[in-house]
């Protein structure tokens, strides 16, 4: 088998380790491990495990000259930042007959690099092969696909607060902080200044989290590619609120001219990273959505969401440049699909859901689930049509542990264990649902509202307790898939949650349930599974 030598320029960091990571596991390539410093590539090396050759050297991205002695076929730059780099390395890579790909995420850099950088025929150059603009316009290509129209675009990126992080990432950041952003906003262009506006935005399985508006290729890729009519908006944040406001406040030394630019802090900053981080996690995602007008002209929102297990957020942004060069080395040369991209992350815990709902359509259930609803069997659709009232009755057994979880069962309406007749009345309000649940003597009440900030979620509210709640379709029926809870109007902590597993489906041509509640500290609070059928 032939074999291909691949340059990774920038190879002992935070993404050039996790690039390399991925290429080892192809025995038609050899990786050559590239840095200023022989020493840490000498210990990557070491650590790498995979059929691919692996050579070591050392390289200056800043003085490419020598760049075809080492003979590459393809030529990696993960090294950034990229705000202020120029195109040599590029064009020296041309100019050795490799193909080149880097993970740019400074804009002006992108725009420039088409006109810039011409390859000739057969060989392949790709500026931003990245969580941004590739990633996020693999999303949208797959969200969007046979829509009529686009209203508005938008993607966030929040990595966890211990998560690692280059020092040039950092200076990426700091070069934009306070400075005009060109955007386009409220369907015109306009200027904001960056890391202005935060806003609490949620993401799924992790939360609330501040962003800011951030000067990446995607202000740019999103109204060129999906042309929305009102607004193309990319966001960036950190876990921690004190380094989100902390920066934020350093952006008014900007725009007030008392410095020109926050770069000069990065030294600072960076032996302050581990107090600005103090107490965050290392759970780290990111969200694209998109809204407009689906095939039938139907009001569609859409939202493509990622998070990472911890240790696991940095190998993302690296993914889309592994996807171009598998793509290369298998004949398929261009931009690679959002599958291609995520078969780069199999081995690593990494997660992604589509939430696609119908924001005008009547029924809760209908709205959450969007096109997932018309394919849910005949009885599963019509108990949560949300049209009209429905009452259904049947037989349910009941089981929980003693002790304090069956003080919380006499507490809230639910029967001791045992087999009970059941009636379930779901009555649709203008505010979304109305549910009340008997089992025997027991009379559980709970109401259920849209999320409309949020697809494909709804919140279930009982007493003073909310819970944030997502549904997964199947060919059955669907999950319910516990995202959050809060007490009144106060988040709580995730960890404390109940621990939820939840599911309606048809079984032989009859809607049937299966619920169970349990709690690290209770045990079993209520476990109850049983059949209904509409009089």
């Amino acid at each position: 088998m032939p074999s291909h030598r691949i340059l990774l320029i920038g190879a002992t960091g935070v993404f050039g380790e996790r690039l390399a990571r991925m290429i080892v596991r192809w025995p038609d390539a050899t990786l050559v491990l590239a840095a200023r410093r022989l020493e840490p590539l000498q210990a990557l090396a070491a650590r790498l495990d995979g059929p691919a050759s692996v050579e070591t050297a050392v390289f200056d991205r800043t003085a490419p000259e020598g760049l075809a002695a080492l003979k590459p076929w393809a030529v990696v730059d993960a090294a950034g930042p990229f705000q202020s780099s120029d195109y040599r390395l590029p064009l020296a890579a041309l100019a050795a007959g490799a193909h080149y790909v880097d993970l740019a995420d400074g804009r002006d850099f992108v725009a420039g690099f088409a006109a810039a950088v011409r390859p000739p025929t057969g060989l392949t150059a790709m500026a931003g092969a990245s969580s941004t603009p590739t990633l996020s316009q693999a999303a949208l290509a797959r969200m969007t696909a046979g829509w009529t129209a686009i209203d508005a675009v938008s993607a966030a990126i929040s990595p966890g607060g211990q998560a690692p992080r280059g020092r040039s990432a950092m200076a990426a950041i700091l070069a934009w902080a306070g400075r005009p952003v060109r955007l386009f906003e409220a369907g015109r262009w306009t200027t904001r200044p960056g890391w202005s506006g935060p806003v609490r935005l949620r993401f799924p399985f992790m939360g609330n989290r501040w962003v800011v508006l951030a000067d990446v290729p995607d202000l740019d890729a999103m109204p060129a590619r999906q042309a929305p009519k009102d607004s193309a908006i990319f966001r960036a944040g950190v876990e921690s609120p004190v380094g989100v406001w902390g920066l934020w406040l350093g952006v008014w030394l900007v725009r007030l001219g008392v410095v020109r630019s926050l770069t000069s802090l990065t030294p600072l900053l960076w032996r302050l990273t581990g107090l600005l981080t103090l107490g965050a996690s290392d759970l780290g995602g990111m969200v694209v959505q998109a809204a407009g007008r689906d095939a039938e002209g139907r009001a569609v929102l859409a939202r493509w969401s990622l998070w990472a297990e911890p240790g696991e957020g940095p190998s993302t942004p690296a993914a889309p440049a592994a996807a171009v060069l598998r793509g290369l080395l298998d004949g398929v040369p261009g931009p690679p699909t959002l599958d291609a991209i995520l078969a780069q992350l199999r081995f690593n815990c990494i997660h992604t859901r589509l939430d696609v709902s119908w924001p005008e359509a009547r029924g809760l259930v209908p709205g959450a689930l969007g096109p997932g609803y018309e394919r849910l069997p005949p009885t599963v659709r019509a108990m949560h049509a949300g049209l009209t009232p429905i009452r259904a009755e049947g037989t349910t057994l009941a089981r929980g542990s003693a002790g304090l979880a069956a003080l919380v069962r006499a507490v809230l309406g639910l029967p001791a264990n045992g087999r009970h007749p059941a009636v379930v009345e779901i009555v649709p309000h203008p505010y979304g649902e109305a549910w009340v649940r008997r089992f025997g003597s027991g009379r559980f009440a709970s109401r259920i509202t849209p999320c409309p900030d949020d697809p494909g979620a709804f919140e279930e509210t009982a007493g003073p307790i909310s819970f944030r709640i997502r549904l997964d379709p199947d060919a059955a029926g669907f999950t319910w898939r516990l995202d959050g809870w809060r007490l009144g109007p106060l988040p709580l902590p995730r960890r404390w949650a109940p621990r939820v597993r939840a599911r309606s489906f048809e079984r032989d041509g009859v809607y049937r349930f299966r619920v169970m509640i349990a709690h690290p500290w209770l045990g079993v609070v209520f476990a109850y599974a049983g059949r209904l059928t509409s009089p």
